[in-house]
């Protein structure tokens, strides 16, 4: 329409001032026939005749002509500034679709990563929506600046006759459109942005609730991978005397030249409460054996050599139970409730313990993990069992015994992830100094 509106505007400055000949003048009563023609065409085809300048300003014709013209790149320029503030726009919220999709799939190991690099994730935003509102603010009100001195330097250098009051008004008209749009892309950035500023804030908070989901587990996770209160405090229960129900250790022992055993037990098995644990290697299936089967006393057999031990535990009480026992010599000693009780040697001397083997808890083998019987199962609960390459000190066991340290052992700790159990064996919280407490 600005296009329009200048080729009139030459058209009837050209109509006014006579014929393109310049030397014939209109016969009283012509009329003239004005007809809206490009700026280009007019230039090329109706070419006007010079205008006499007044200390060499352009005549308002030519002035008004170059405003329009600078006026229309003017209006070009910001339709691209617009355009290309839509597309950034468009690209991030494009990209903000993209983060949300993939929230789901890759929140605990795509979080922890960029957690863990410390990564802005909207640090690849193209531009700060903030920023394209302020320019467009500064942009507008820059040209409403020229549009004012437009319309100035139209009322202060073209007459009504030169200008008529039609096209006048629609000049107006057409600029405060151009204003009206100009606010309504503003207004329409400002909702944008507003939209974005949520969007981006719901998609923060979520993020930052499965970041925090996420660390509570891995705390969970570093205390140990346990069901219990803490990894060591349950028991394995064994309540019938079969030859299926057993618990088993997963780790194995290397080559040993001493051992203490530590464990707690509690049993009213009659007669005799079975064998509460046994260690068995290729070609020795009692390398270690403590039982107590039938009337018979407990007895520790290593490299099936056997010593009896004066322990007395079936009265269906917790009591904790402690062996050591040396290749020197073969020393051992017994422990019951942090004291001692026996001593003796020449249990296997000089026989190291073999590696590589088999730890079952409640029964005794006959073959490397297997060939159980029934009448030398356990009956009963056990836990804390654990097991040192050393010879404790009297002081450090009575200590263990009396809950007054805890003290896993370097080779077998008592700890859930390490301990399966297996035909309807089972695995209970439990703190055996309190429920020792409860039986005295």
């Amino acid at each position: 329409m600005l296009l329009v509106a200048a080729g009139l505007l030459l058209a009837v400055a050209a109509g006014g001032r006579g014929s393109p000949a310049g030397d014939q003048e209109s016969p009283p009563g012509s009329r003239f026939v004005c007809t809206s023609l490009p700026l280009d065409a007019a230039s090329a085809g109706c070419p006007l005749p010079p205008v006499p300048m007044q200390g060499g300003a352009l005549p308002p014709e030519e002035e008004l002509k170059a405003t329009v013209l600078q006026l229309r790149e003017t209006v070009l320029q910001q339709k691209e500034t617009i355009g290309s503030q839509r597309e950034a726009i468009r690209e991030l919220t494009g990209k903000l679709s993209r983060c949300e999709g993939t929230d789901g799939k890759s929140a605990a190991g795509a979080w922890k990563n960029e957690v863990g690099k410390g990564k802005d994730t909207m640090g690849d935003l193209p531009r700060d929506p903030a920023q394209v509102i302020d320019q467009l603010s500064r942009t507008m009100q820059t040209l409403k600046d020229r549009l004012e001195s437009l319309e100035h330097q139209l009322r202060a250098n073209v007459s009504y006759a030169a200008l008529p009051s039609d096209l006048r008004e629609m000049l107006q008209r057409r600029l405060g459109d151009l204003e009206r749009q100009l606010l309504s892309k503003v207004a329409e950035l400002e909702d944008e942005k507003s939209l974005l500023h949520n969007e981006t804030s719901a998609h923060r908070q979520k993020t930052e609730t499965a970041l925090n989901a996420l660390l509570e587990r891995v705390s969970e996770l570093e205390k140990g991978n346990s069901a219990f209160k803490s990894p060591d405090e349950f028991k394995v229960s064994l309540p019938l005397r079969t030859n299926y129900l057993y618990g088993k250790i997963k780790k194995t022992l290397p080559e040993l030249y001493a051992f203490t055993v530590c464990l707690w037990l509690r049993s009213s098995a009659s007669p005799g409460i079975g064998t509460p644990f046994s260690y068995a290697v290729p070609g020795q299936a009692n390398e270690i054996v403590l039982i107590e089967w039938g009337n018979n006393p407990i007895e520790l057999l290593i490299n099936d050599k056997v010593a009896q031990l004066p322990l007395f535990i079936s009265d269906g009480k917790w009591h904790h139970i402690c062996i050591t026992w040396t290749t020197r010599d073969g020393m051992w000693e017994a422990f019951q409730d942090g004291e001692k009780l026996g001593t003796g040697e020449n249990l296997a001397p000089w026989h190291p313990i073999k590696p590589g083997g088999v730890l079952i808890l409640g029964q005794e083998q006959d073959t490397v993990g297997g060939r159980f019987d029934a009448t030398q199962a356990f009956v009963g609960e056990m836990s804390q069992f654990n097991i040192w390459d050393r010879v404790l000190k009297a002081e450090d066991i009575m200590n263990i015994a009396n809950c007054s340290i805890n003290m896993p052992g370097n080779i077998i700790p008592w700890v859930d992830n390490n301990v399966d159990v297996f035909g309807g064996a089972t695995k209970w919280p439990v703190e055996t100094c309190e429920e020792r407490l409860l039986d005295l």
